[in-house]
C-alpha cells in the first residue's frame, strides 16, 4: 500500500490575493495538475469548522440509528433515490459488472488492487441525499433529479435537521466551488467556466452510513471500487478510516489521511469533470473498506463514547453540473488529453482512449444511476 501524500491546495491563498498574482496562478495550476495526476487533492480552507462537521456526524449517527421502519418512510425509489434515504444493500458497485472497470482492476499490480467485488452484492451502506442546489428559473427536462427535499419525521432529529445540514453543507459547497474555479483557471480556462456550467446543478449533501456493529469485520467492503458520477466530490473528516483512492499516475492504492491538525477537505474528480475535460482529468477510483485502522478507531470510539451509535458516517458532498447543461469535451482540454495519452509516464490502465459524446448532464446521470441499480 502506498504512502503517497496527496497535494494540498490553499483556498485561503486563492481568496487572499488577486487572481493574476503569481502565487494564485501557481496555486491554481497546482490544483489542476493534482486532479490530472491523482484525481484528488486536499484543500485547506480556514472557514471550515470541525465543530460543524462533528455536529453533522452526531446528527447522522442519530438518524441512521433509527429502526429501519422509520428510515423507510424517507425512501423515494420513484425518484431514483435522488432525495431522501437509500437503505443498505440497494446500491450496487458499478465495477462489479462493468467490463472496462474490471479491466482497470486486472491491469493493477495484484498488491494494489481493491478488495474483490466480482462476487459482491449491493453495498451494505445507507445514504441520505439532501439537495443543495439553486432551483432552475426554467422548466428542467429532468424533474426527478431536481425534486424537493425530504425531512425526517422524528421530532428531535427534525428540529436539528435543516440548520445542521445547511450549515455544514454550505461550508463544503463553498469550498468545492472554490476548487472548481481554481481548477478552471489552472487549466487555462476562464475562472467561471465550471461555475457557470454548475449554477443550477442538483448538488447533494450525501452522508453515507455503515453500521459497524453489523459490518465491522476486517476486509468488509462498505462501498465497492467505483468512480463518482458527478463533477467534483468533497469530503470532511470521517471518524473511521477506510477510504482508499487510486492515483492516476502511479496505479497505487492510497489510504486517505487528513493532516492531524488544520481545516482540510478531500476533493475527488467525478465523471462529469472527466467528460468535459475529454479525459484529461479522470474520475478517481476509490473504495471504502474495514481495515486495521478502521478496527482501531472502532475500539477507541467504544472507549471514549460508549453510548453513541457505532456507525461510520462519510461526510460527503456531490457537486454537479446543471442537469440541462450540454456536456461535451472542451476542445483545449481534449487536445491536452490526446497529448497526455502519448506520454509513457502514465500507465495504460488509466489513459485508454474513451469517447465522450455530447449529452445532457441529466441523461448522463440517469445512465449512471441505471448502472448502480438506483434507476429502473
Amino acid at each position: 500500500m502506498s504512502s503517497i501524500a496527496l497535494p494540498i491546495v490553499s483556498l485561503d491563498l486563492f481568496r487572499a490575493k488577486s487572481q493574476d498574482s503569481p502565487a494564485v496562478v501557481a496555486e491554481c495550476k497546482k490544483a489542476a495538475e493534482a486532479l490530472i495526476a491523482y484525481g484528488a487533492l486536499l484543500v485547506e480552507d480556514s472557514r471550515v469548522s470541525e465543530d460543524d462537521n462533528n455536529n453533522f456526524l452526531d446528527l447522522m449517527e442519530d438518524y441512521f440509528a433509527q429502526p429501519e421502519a422509520a428510515l423507510k418512510k424517507d425512501e423515494r425509489p420513484q425518484l431514483s433515490y435522488q432525495v431522501g434515504v437509500t437503505l443498505e444493500n440497494t446500491e450496487k458497485p458499478k465495477c462489479a459488472v462493468d467490463e472496462p472497470c474490471l479491466q482497470v482492476i486486472a491491469r493493477l499490480d495484484p498488491a494494489e488492487r481493491p478488495l474483490d467485488i466480482t462476487g459482491h452484492q449491493p453495498d451494505p451502506k445507507c445514504r441520505f441525499f439532501w439537495k443543495m442546489g439553486e432551483v432552475p428559473p426554467y422548466e428542467t427536462k429532468f424533474p426527478s433529479l431536481n425534486a424537493p427535499n425530504v425531512v425526517p419525521e422524528d421530532e428531535d432529529i427534525r428540529t436539528r435537521w435543516v440548520p445542521t445540514l445547511e450549515k455544514w453543507g454550505n461550508s463544503m459547497k463553498t469550498a468545492v466551488k472554490g476548487v472548481a474555479e481554481m481548477t478552471a483557471m489552472g487549466l487555462g480556462l476562464p475562472g467561471g467556466t465550471f461555475l457557470d456550467a454548475s449554477r443550477y446543478g442538483p448538488h447533494l449533501l450525501a452522508p453515507t452510513a455503515s453500521d459497524l456493529k453489523k459490518y465491522g469485520g476486517k476486509d468488509t467492503i462498505l462501498a465497492g471500487f467505483h468512480t463518482d458520477l458527478n463533477f467534483l466530490t468533497i469530503h470532511g473528516r470521517s471518524r473511521y478510516p477506510g477510504l482508499n483512492i487510486w492515483a492516476r499516475n502511479t496505479g497505487k492504492r492510497i489510504p486517505v489521511k487528513f493532516p492531524p491538525i488544520g481545516r482540510y477537505l478531500l476533493v475527488q474528480a467525478g465523471k462529469q469533470l472527466e467528460h468535459i475535460s475529454g479525459g484529461l482529468i479522470k474520475a478517481g477510483y476509490h473504495e471504502v473498506v474495514v481495515n486495521e485502522s478502521t478496527l482501531e478507531a472502532i475500539e477507541r470510539r467504544k472507549e471514549t463514547h460508549p453510548d453513541r451509535p457505532l456507525i461510520r458516517i462519510s461526510s460527503t458532498f456531490f457537486y454537479h453540473l446543471s442537469s440541462d447543461y450540454d456536456l461535451a469535451p472542451i476542445a483545449l482540454l481534449a487536445e491536452r488529453a490526446r497529448v497526455l495519452r502519448g506520454e509513457s509516464i502514465y500507465p495504460d490502465y488509466v489513459i485508454e482512449q474513451t469517447d465522450y459524446p455530447a449529452i445532457k448532464v441529466g441523461q448522463q446521470v440517469q445512465n449512471e444511476l441505471r448502472h448502480i441499480a438506483l434507476m429502473a
